[in-house]
């Protein structure tokens, strides 16, 4: 329940923010364009240049300095790669451990060997080639906010009526009939698109939210001296003169519904404990019965849910006269993140045996902080058999 509220939670705070934002996600948030823009794209700007540079350095033909700086830049990409992936195996083995495991020969850790060799080879695949790709083909959110957002939500566009007409700054650039617009055509914010869109035609699915033709479009026309914000954050119909309405039905409901999914989610994972048990009945003959007792054999399994090792004891609920326990009378240490699993066994003497009856299992921890209990079920006869039996055994010693 609780993952479920969790996710539900996360998703709606997606739809809600979409509705309002657009995709912001995608160009701010996401990890994929984390990783890409402020790691893998720097390393791209700082060995072939900018945009500019890059498209004219990969058509220009093979040569000593070309080769140079693909070796240079496609070596720093596998490094990056292997660095994170490193990093995320630390985050569940520790860095100490994965600093042992790479100084150690391969096939003394070869699971993770294979885990970081191709982890690796994706993260060098995505980041060095594939890239917005993933966004386009692969990641669904694309093609689901074309439901969740409308023309009152916040999105990077083109401002038509100050842009157009289109005119060339060149003094052979044909006279138009009408003054020309601020956009001057100069296909910078095309070049410098990472999905080879071009936002003058409106919005599109390919548009992840990356604002590198905002800033190259600004850069335009600052050295135009014209105002800035020709391409920029702002909803469909303050383009087009309209008012923007941020309170709607959409929104009113994504946030409801984020408000229902956060306060389950917050509700359950305070109501979770740091450590769970389950008790099973043994394989076999559900009771066993001898000449002086009644015996149910158990299976507990205790599993810590912390970090840290943690002491628990395993105490029985309000006992019926006779019943003993055997098998976890001391307290037990499990490991962190362990569990064990340990007999539980329940006896009681023939002659206070009175039918089937339900005690709980109570499981506490060392210094007393939470407890938990599961109700189980000891099995036997009927009583009047028991005592049928006892009868006749008592007929046959007399005898």
């Amino acid at each position: 329940m609780v993952t479920f509220f969790l996710i539900t939670g996360l998703g709606f705070s997606l739809f809600f923010i979409t509705a309002l934002l657009g995709r912001v996600w995608c160009g701010w948030a996401c990890p994929h364009t984390v990783f890409l823009d402020h790691i893998f794209r720097r390393i791209e700007r700082w060995v072939d240049g900018d945009a500019v540079a890059r498209r004219a350095l990969d058509a220009a033909p093979w040569s000593p300095g070309k080769i140079i700086r693909r070796v240079l830049k496609h070596t720093l990409f596998l490094t990056a790669a292997a660095a994170i992936t490193h990093l995320f195996l630390a985050y569940f083995v520790s860095l100490a451990e994965v600093w042992t495991m790479m100084r150690a020969a391969p096939a003394e850790h070869w699971e993770a060997f294979a885990f970081i060799a191709v982890a690796t080879g994706l993260l060098y695949f995505n980041f060095a080639w594939f890239r917005e790709q993933l966004c386009i083909v692969i990641c669904p959110y694309g093609r689901i906010q074309s439901a969740l957002i409308d023309d009152h939500s916040l999105v990077i566009g083109y401002d038509t009526k100050r842009g157009e007409p289109r005119g060339k700054l060149h003094p052979t650039a044909p006279a138009l009939s009408t003054p020309p617009g601020d956009c001057v055509d100069c296909q910078r914010c095309v070049h410098v698109c990472p999905t080879g869109i071009d936002i003058r035609q409106g919005l599109q699915m390919e548009c992840v939210g990356c604002t590198a033709c905002i800033d190259a479009c600004d850069d335009v026309m600052t050295r135009l001296h014209r105002p800035r914000g020709l391409i920029r954050y702002d909803s469909q119909n303050h383009f087009t003169g309209r008012a923007t309405r941020w309170f709607r039905p959409r929104t009113i409901l994504y946030f409801a519904l984020l408000i229902v999914g956060s306060t389950v989610a917050t509700w359950a994972l305070s109501t979770v404990k740091p450590a769970n048990f389950l008790v099973i009945r043994m394989t076999g003959a559900p009771y066993i019965v001898d000449d002086t007792t009644v015996r149910n054999q158990f299976l507990l399994r205790l599993v810590n849910e912390r970090n840290a090792p943690a002491r628990f004891i395993v105490r029985l609920g309000p006992m019926p006269p006779g019943l003993w326990q055997t098998g976890l009378t001391e307290a037990v240490e499990v490991a962190p993140l362990g569990e064990i699993v340990q007999p539980l066994i329940l006896q009681q003497p023939r002659a206070g045996y009175t039918g089937p009856f339900r005690i709980e299992v109570r499981v506490a921890d060392a210094a007393g902080r939470f407890q938990l209990q599961r109700e189980i079920e000891f099995l036997g006869p009927e009583a009047r058999l028991l005592r049928e039996e006892e009868e006749e055994q008592k007929h046959e010693t007399t005898k």
